[in-house]
């Protein structure tokens, strides 16, 4: 078991507090020191110069998942290069009615090292193990869709 930490703070400072008009501004700090300037997402009148959390839970599944995937490939003797996703994901109502961000599409592309390279059967079952071990993916209840490139 571990634990995880993340820090927000949030003041209103002068603005009135009206829906339109607070400031959705705010800062994400974690252990290390990091800080982050995050915000509502644009449409929810937040900042568009800020992590907004809808783009982080995106970032989030797609970090896990790349990381989980070099730690199995590594594992497997497969050597990689570089790897790089843009994925995106759909803010919609749900089955209940509720917003929630419903799907996330992943679309890595991956460059393994010369002669190092997974067969495309291998790769498609390379990707589904790092799915079904991604402690993120494995914490929601977001579809997520690997459509490698």
């Amino acid at each position: 078991m571990s634990e995880h930490r993340a820090s927000i703070r949030w003041t209103r400072g002068d603005t009135p507090f009206e829906y339109q008009r607070y400031p959705r501004d705010h800062t994400w700090e974690f252990d290390g020191g990091q800080r982050i300037a995050a915000s509502a997402a644009p449409g929810y009148l937040g900042s568009e110069q800020a992590v907004d959390p809808e783009e982080a839970l995106v970032a989030a599944l797609s970090s896990c998942h790349m990381l989980t995937l070099l730690a199995i490939a590594a594992r497997k003797g497969w050597t990689v290069d570089r790897y790089e996703d843009d994925a995106a994901g759909i803010l919609e109502k749900n089955a209940d009615g509720r917003l929630a961000v419903t799907r996330v599409t992943l679309r890595p592309t991956i460059v393994f090292a010369d002669g190092a390279a997974p067969d495309a059967d291998a790769l498609a079952r390379l990707h589904a193990q790092a799915h079904e071990h991604c402690f993120i993916a494995n914490s929601v209840k977001t579809e997520v869709e690997i459509v490698p490139l």
